[in-house]
């Protein structure tokens, strides 16, 4: 095993499936303080993937609402203190959509990391690259900052475009595009199938990813090609994800996506069908929920998620403005952190959540309850 310069992140050769892919190491025992592209990216609602395998000590983190803690690697540690526990020791998460470190799906991975949960994740092709490179070379160290002071290791980063469900699907010109060349086995078939391989299950799947290529576009302006590309991105996505890795899902296992509000009312500006493939990833997650929890005792909930400022929200146009709206609107009148809905996430994935599903859950400062803004012209 080969280690890397400066930020301690070490590579070694992929298990027996291969496909462009790297196993991410990093070491432990350094003292910090926690801080909290394009098709497929980071989930601000517009586009995003990560993973990890990390035991920590027995360490307890409060954070916003709930504590959460890291898993022990001490049998019969008797050192917790008082509170309810996320305790995600020994399940392993696969993470589709981070392709950067700034989006939903990143906070989300080091949750469920800070929690004990060992992280894989699946990366948009054209992304991968970069993404393993800014890792190699610790431009995401600070980001990757665990509650514990360690960093959140990842522990096998997957190529993947979920807009293909096998190679027969994927058509010549994207199997030629030079931004796929180096990497096979990337459809979610094939993923599942390696993770597999590699690990044999997992208990929670994430979906932190969507698309739309015309969302600059008012919905009478949208294309037939356009609106349909955001359904099968955005929201097919997902069932093509679960329909794959159920089979690998441990039963009593746990899937959770990320929404919008645009998906049940008018977001001027959200367009190219966006708000309708948020509104059908809505009414699947229910579906979903039963046929899941019927076949294997899967749980499968959705997220609804205030806006970001991530790299890939900016395709919208306007994040600022929709920021700036939350702000100004929401009953909670704080800035919305990224750490959470990742801290949202590793609840309804844990066994605390064992009774919720088929949910769609709120975190946005509580402006999905507003009927009413509250900075209106009107009301002056």
């Amino acid at each position: 095993m080969a280690a890397t310069g400066g930020s301690g992140l070490q590579m070694a050769s992929s298990r027996p499936c291969l496909s462009s892919r790297r196993i991410f190491r990093a070491s432990t025992g350094v003292e910090f303080h926690v801080d909290t592209s394009a098709r497929l990216t980071s989930s601000s609602h517009v586009s995003s993937v990560q993973p990890l395998i990390q035991s920590f000590k027995s360490s307890h983190m409060k954070f916003e609402k709930f504590i959460t803690r890291a898993a022990s690697t001490v049998d019969g540690d008797q050192g917790a203190s008082p509170g309810l526990a996320i305790d995600l020791k020994g399940k392993r998460a696969f993470i589709a959509g981070i392709a950067d470190d700034n989006g939903y799906g990143w906070a989300i991975a080091k949750s469920l990391a800070a929690a004990g949960a060992e992280i894989l994740v699946g990366t948009w092709v054209p992304a991968l690259n970069i993404f393993e490179t800014s890792l190699r070379r610790g431009k995401f160290d600070e980001s990757r900052k665990l509650p514990n002071g360690s960093l959140m290791k990842i522990t096998k980063v997957y190529p993947l475009d979920a807009v293909f469900d096998n190679l027969e699907d994927v058509p010549e010109d994207v199997k030629l595009n030079k931004r796929y060349a180096g990497s096979t086995k990337w459809t979610v078939q094939e993923v599942a199938e390696c993770v597999k391989e590699d690990f044999g299950s997992i208990d929670i799947l994430v979906h932190s990813l969507a698309n739309g290529p015309e969302v600059a576009k008012p919905l009478l302006e949208t294309s037939r090609k356009g609106y349909l590309a955001a359904i099968s991105a955005s929201s097919y996505s997902y069932i093509s994800l679960l329909k794959h890795f159920i089979p690998i899902m441990n039963p009593g296992g746990a899937a959770i996506s990320l929404t919008y509000i645009a998906s049940e009312r008018i977001i001027p500006g959200y367009g190219g069908g966006m708000s309708s493939a948020k509104a059908a990833l809505e009414s699947d997650t229910r579906v979903l929920a039963y046929e899941a929890g019927r076949s294997k005792k899967i749980r499968v909930n959705t997220i609804s998620a205030g806006p970001l400022g991530s790299r890939a929200a900016k395709a919208i146009g306007f994040i600022e403005k929709m920021i700036e709206y939350s702000y100004k609107n929401a009953p909670v009148q704080k800035e919305l952190l990224a750490d959470e809905v990742g801290n949202a996430a590793a609840f309804l994935v844990s066994p605390l959540a064992s009774a919720v599903t088929g949910s769609v859950v709120y975190v946005d400062n509580g402006l999905n309850a507003m009927g009413l803004a509250s900075d209106s012209p009107t009301l002056s």
